[in-house]
């Protein structure tokens, strides 16, 4: 005999109808819907953790890494299922694919529930039964309805469900692989009895399937040679469980059916309500005695008005809403609805959802066996004396402590919790080559390392397969590539760059804007002039991509077309990128000299192209010491029109700062071409102005403003026209008032000069 069970997930109704058919049928055996790669190690899972824990399983080839999560709570129908087989002397085992099987590619969590996939026969329902959502309508038929007859219900509600919901690929897959499981285990069990747990929605399925004649065996699915993968316990949170919080998981709220589960409907009621008063009051929210009496006695006619035998959560929360919230809501309720708060929700409503979500963190037993990144990563936070509370600075200059810093980095790749770099260098080139970070002990560590786990055996290992699989996921985004390939430099992994750099030297073609280029010859650039600390300065890999980044950005920059459109910072950043790159490495790389001087020649004179690459045009030839470029005086006063000033000086300013601090006669013309402006062209110039000479520091700003006095003969303090007494859009607006005045007393006659 075979008793099929269809279950939500993570539904204190349906656990506790499992337990009690177990202990009533005591089957041989009970089969449960999990991952069969577990069968050998169910003692692990039963070793006596405290729940939520989780089943987490990795896998990686050549070309893709998964993870995915298996959660287990005290009332998940699938936990009671093994607790309660145990119990009566049943054999356990799980009977669905292994999770790295490509029917579970696109899935994090193996038991997300798929509402999306019989959605039509849910909205019929919630509109039949007067209820918002799926899970005030599971709340109202089953976890507040009452118990007896939950079996037929259960089966009634998932048939109806799967008669008008069409499987996809992946279910077919999964149930035919669950279906020869039952058969094997029914030709094993003989008359003796058998207990089936799985999903609602699978069960109609299998209790076809499994009729069906054969003595299939279940396939025995092994990694591929060329794939890694295992699975191990991790410690859960009930955060993780919440579908508030993103998990698409069967039950939101996991701490208050914890309580339901635990201690019966009226008990969960009263806890839910007490977390939400001490949570808000937590907040600095005033509560008084009659917000209470009035919420309780909403929810307890909201409760009698639905049919409730007991007030059910979204009773308790409609009457908390109703007696705490006396002003319109911008947003629906999050429990009219499914996933995680809107924005704009009620702070109070936030808080709310909070509450009924709980803090509770599971914690694995100590003979838990853990993957051996856990193992490597504890001995070198032990041998580093990283593994305490504080901050750690580090002198990157010295061996042993940039080991020390390699470690940091790579368990922050790894996003494992604690390790915070508060300074430190940015490129190769940082003048002080020394971080700060703030150490923590955090209890989030285990399950971060343990699921970190998947990507190698070694931190070093890890980091890199880690950062191998970003590279993939950013595509051709050539600045987030750049940010990986420094990361690796940081972390000290060898064998990345030349796969980073692979993927840069492919994007690097299709980028079709000089900004994103740019950034990313400044990164590669810096690393290869310098970075003999993180050990990539001189790499062939990296002159590869500094030679292919100079020519695009030079092919990009004399395809850009427009009239005075406000400068564009980073793409005048890329052309001085490309400048350096000709000053720093144009001769070990061979790069086109003569070549990339004929286009900044050709950007300065185009018509077609924005004042601001015509002035980095001239700035780069200027500073390269090209004759071409002309004289810079006779240029600049050229070039110098009130309406896009700014902006050509800005190109210049950028490309050619020193030369016009050293050229004296550049200042001279550019103050005789503001001397000239009137009161009306200079508003209109002054803020690409103030933008283009703050390429300017401080000290050279000085140097400007005595260059200035000295010209009018003046015997001043120079830092004084550089400080002003009030804010200069201040100053803009009363120059402007004084001129509109001036004109009105000149049109009334009231001044003649």
């Amino acid at each position: 005999m075979i008793t099929f069970i269809g279950v939500r997930h993570h539904s204190p109704a349906c656990a506790r109808l499992v337990d009690e058919t177990i202990r009533a049928v005591r089957p041989a055996y009970v089969l449960v819907e999990g991952p069969v790669e577990m069968n050998a190690r169910i003692g692990e899972l039963l070793l006596g953790h405290q729940l939520p824990i989780a089943v987490f399983s990795s896998y990686a080839d050549g070309e893709r890494h998964h993870a995915s999560w298996a959660p287990f709570c005290d009332y998940s129908p699938e936990w009671t299922a093994l607790t309660a087989g145990r119990a009566v002397g049943a054999e356990l085992r799980f009977i669905d694919l292994p999770a790295w099987h490509p029917a579970f590619a696109d899935r994090r969590n193996r038991y997300a529930d798929a509402e999306q996939r019989y959605a039509e026969v849910i909205d019929r329902l919630c509109r039949e039964f007067a209820v918002d959502n799926v899970d005030t309508l599971w709340d109202h038929l089953f976890e507040v309805a009452e118990p007896d007859g939950l079996a037929e219900r259960l089966a009634a509600y998932f048939d109806l469900i799967r008669g008008e919901a069409e499987a996809g690929a992946d279910d077919v897959a999964r149930e035919a692989y669950m279906a020869s499981w039952i058969r094997r285990t029914r030709r094993e069990a003989g008359d003796r009895p058998i207990v089936v747990v799985t999903g609602g929605f699978h069960r109609p399925a299998l209790v076809r399937l499994a009729a069906l004649p054969g003595d299939d065996e279940p396939v025995e699915h092994a990694l591929p040679a060329d794939a890694s993968g295992g699975s191990y316990l991790v410690p859960y949170s009930f955060r993780r469980l919440d579908s508030f919080d993103g998990y698409q998981s069967g039950m939101p709220s996991p701490a208050y059916y914890q309580r339901l589960f635990e201690d019966g409907l009226e008990a969960a009621a009263d806890h839910l309500l007490a977390a939400v008063v001490a949570r808000l009051r937590g907040r600095g929210q005033r509560l008084s005695t009659a917000d209470l009496i009035a919420a309780t006695a909403s929810a307890a006619g909201l409760a009698l008005v639905r049919g409730h035998r007991h007030r059910s959560r979204t009773d308790v929360l409609d009457g908390l809403a109703s007696a705490l919230l006396d002003e319109a809501l911008d947003v629906p309720l999050p429990w009219s609805t499914r996933g995680t708060p809107a924005p704009g929700t009620h702070p109070v409503v936030v808080e709310m959802v909070a509450a009924l979500s709980g803090d509770r963190t599971g914690r694995l037993h100590p003979d838990t066996p853990a993957p051996p990144l856990v193992h490597h990563a504890v001995a070198e936070l032990a041998r580093h004396d990283l593994d305490r509370d504080g901050n750690r600075r580090l002198d990157l200059a010295r061996d042993d402590e940039r080991e020390v810093s390699r470690v940091l980095h790579r368990l922050r790749i790894l996003g494992v919790p604690g390790f915070t770099r508060r300074s430190g260098p940015r490129t190769g080139i940082d003048p002080q080559p020394v971080e700060e970070w703030t150490l923590a002990r955090d209890d989030r560590r285990l399950p971060a390392l343990i699921e970190a786990g998947g990507y190698g055996a070694t931190l070093g290992e890890a980091a890199g397969a880690l950062l191998a699989e970003r590279v993939l996921l950013v595509g051709g985004d050539v600045e987030r590539l750049a940010a990986v390939l420094f990361d690796a430099a940081l972390a000290g992994i060898p064998d990345l760059p030349g796969r980073v750099l692979d993927a840069i030297g492919r994007a690097i073609g299709a980028t079709p804007e000089m900004g994103p280029l740019g950034r990313v010859l400044e990164i590669v650039l810096a690393l290869w002039r310098h970075d003999r600390l993180l050990g990539t300065a001189g790499s062939a890999p990296l002159g590869t991509v500094i030679a292919e980044s100079v020519a695009r950005i030079l092919w990009l920059a004399e395809g850009v077309r427009g009239g005075a459109a406000p400068a564009d910072l980073p793409r005048i950043a890329a052309l001085a990128a490309v400048r350096d790159a000709l000053v720093h490495a144009g001769a070990a790389l061979d790069l086109d000299r003569d070549a990339a001087l004929d286009v900044a020649a050709r950007l300065a004179l185009s018509a077609d192209a924005p004042p601001d690459l015509r002035g980095a045009g001239f700035g780069f030839g200027w500073s390269l010491g090209a004759e071409r470029a002309g004289d810079p005086a006779r240029v600049v006063r050229g070039a110098f029109t009130p309406s896009s000033a700014g902006d050509w000086l800005a190109g210049l300013f950028a490309l050619a700062r020193e030369e016009v601090l050293q050229a004296g006669g550049v200042l001279d013309v550019l103050d005789e071409a503001m001397d000239a402006m009137g009161d009306e062209d200079f508003l209109i110039a002054l803020p690409a102005l103030r933008q283009a000479f703050e390429f300017f520091p401080p000290r050279e700003r000085d140097t400007i403003a005595r260059h200035l006095l000295a010209r009018r003969g003046i015997a001043g303090d120079s830092r004084a026209l550089l400080r002003l007494d009030a804010a200069p859009d201040l100053i803009a607006a009363g120059v402007e008032l004084d001129g509109r005045v001036a004109d009105l007393l000149h049109r009334e006659g009231l001044i003649t000069t």
